[in-house]
C-alpha cells in the first residue's frame, strides 16, 4: 500500500513522488472501461450501449464524473509540474483523448432530452473545472484542447443556466447531489471566463439557498458514506459569494463555536473501516475534501482570527489522514481519490 502524507508546512506542494503516483492512478483509470457504473437512462433496447459507445472520451474510471476529474487531474499536474518525468506520458495520453470529434459526441449526449439531467450537478461541476484548468494553462496543446472542449463546456453551462432558476431548494447531503460544491466550482468558472450573467445567477442562488443559514447542526456529520461535508462545502462556497467584510460575520452565525474548536466531529478526521467497499471508502475522500474546504475558509480570515488557526490545524490532520489512503490497491478508491488529493495539495480555488 502506498501512503502519501503531508504536514502543515508542506501543504500546497505536491512532491515528485506524488506527481508520478497520482498520475499513474489516473493514466491507468481513464482507459479502463470496466467495471463501470454508467448512470445512463435506458429508454429502449437501442439504449443498451457500452460505456465507450456512450462516452468516447470519459468512459473510464468507473463512472463519468470520475473520468472527467481524472482528466482534470492530469491537466493540473502537467500545468503545475511540466518538467516531471511523467509529463510526456501525460501529454501524449491527453492528446489521444482530447480529440475534436469525440468531444463533440460528449457534448451531443447532453443534447438528448433524456440525458439533460445526467450527472447533474456534480459531474457538471467537474467538467467546468476541467474547462477552467485548460483555459488557464498557457500551453499550445492546452489551448487546442480547450477549444476542442468548448462544445461540452457550452452545453454544461447552458444546462446549468436552464436548471438553476428552477431549483427552489438546495440539496444538502455529503455526496454527489449536494449543491454547494457545484455552485462553488461554477462560480470559479464564470469568473475565469468573464461570464457575468452566469456568475450573477450563481451568486443569486447561493444567497437564496444559504445566506440566512444559522447554527449549522454539526452533530449530524458525518454520515456513513460521505465524501463531502455539506456544512464545510457551504462555508467554502459562501467565502466566494460574500464580501470580505460580510463573510466573517456570516461564519460566526453559521458555526458559532468554531473559534473555540467546538464543532462536533467536523474537526476530527474520520476512520475508514473498509477500503475495498465502494461506499465506505468515500470517507477517505471526506478527509481530503474537508481539508480543502477548511483551508479555503481559513484563507479569507484575518491572521489574528482564532478560527483560522483552528481550521488550519484541523486541515493538516485531515490531509494526513486522507493522503494516507489515496492508493491502496482497491479500485473502489484508486479510481478517484488522487483527484481529490491533487485538488487539496495544489490549492485549487484559493487565491
Amino acid at each position: 500500500m502506498l501512503a502519501f502524507r503531508a504536514r502543515a508546512e508542506t501543504m500546497g506542494r505536491v512532491t515528485q513522488e506524488q506527481v508520478e503516483s497520482f498520475a499513474r492512478l489516473a493514466l491507468d483509470g481513464i482507459g479502463r472501461e470496466f467495471p463501470n457504473k454508467p448512470g445512463h437512462l435506458l429508454t429502449g433496447p437501442e439504449s443498451l450501449r457500452t460505456p465507450r459507445e456512450l462516452h468516447p472520451v470519459f468512459f473510464g474510471c468507473f463512472d463519468w464524473h470520475s473520468a472527467v476529474h481524472g482528466h482534470w487531474m492530469l491537466v493540473r499536474l502537467l500545468r503545475c509540474h511540466p518538467g516531471a518525468p511523467v509529463a510526456g506520458e501525460i501529454r501524449r495520453a491527453l492528446g489521444e483523448r482530447f480529440r475534436a470529434e469525440e468531444l463533440r459526441a460528449e457534448a451531443a449526449y447532453f443534447g438528448e432530452k433524456e440525458n439533460r439531467s445526467f450527472e447533474r450537478m456534480y459531474g457538471w461541476a467537474w467538467a467546468l473545472r476541467l474547462a477552467t484548468e485548460l483555459r488557464g494553462f498557457d500551453d499550445p496543446d492546452a489551448r487546442r484542447w480547450a477549444e476542442r472542449c468548448r462544445p461540452l463546456e457550452q452545453a454544461i453551462v447552458g444546462l446549468a443556466k436552464d436548471y438553476l432558476p428552477r431549483l427552489d431548494w438546495p440539496v444538502r447531503c455529503g455526496f454527489h447531489p449536494e449543491s454547494a460544491f457545484p455552485l462553488a466550482q461554477m462560480i470559479d468558472h464564470a469568473r475565469a471566463t468573464g461570464d457575468a450573467a452566469f456568475e450573477g445567477l450563481l451568486l443569486e442562488k447561493a444567497r437564496q439557498f444559504y445566506r440566512g443559514d444559522r447554527d449549522y447542526p454539526v452533530r449530524y456529520e458525518p454520515s456513513g458514506n460521505d465524501f463531502f461535508s455539506a456544512g464545510l462545502n457551504e462555508a467554502d462556497l459562501m467565502r466566494r459569494v460574500l464580501e470580505p467584510g460580510e463573510f466573517p460575520d456570516w461564519l460566526d452565525g453559521f458555526l458559532p463555536a468554531l473559534g473555540r474548536g467546538e464543532c462536533g466531529k467536523l474537526l476530527t478526521p474520520v476512520r475508514v473501516s473498509d477500503l475495498g467497499d465502494g461506499q465506505l471508502v468515500h470517507l477517505a475522500g471526506l478527509n481530503l475534501s474537508r481539508a480543502w474546504a477548511m483551508r479555503g475558509i481559513a484563507s479569507v480570515l484575518d491572521g489574528k482570527d482564532p478560527r483560522r488557526a483552528v481550521l488550519e490545524e484541523s486541515a493538516a490532520a485531515h490531509s494526513e489522514a486522507g493522503l494516507a489512503r489515496v492508493a491502496t490497491g482497491h479500485y473502489e478508491g484508486d479510481h478517484w481519490l488522487a483527484s481529490f488529493a491533487v485538488y487539496l495539495l495544489s490549492e485549487v480555488g484559493i487565491a
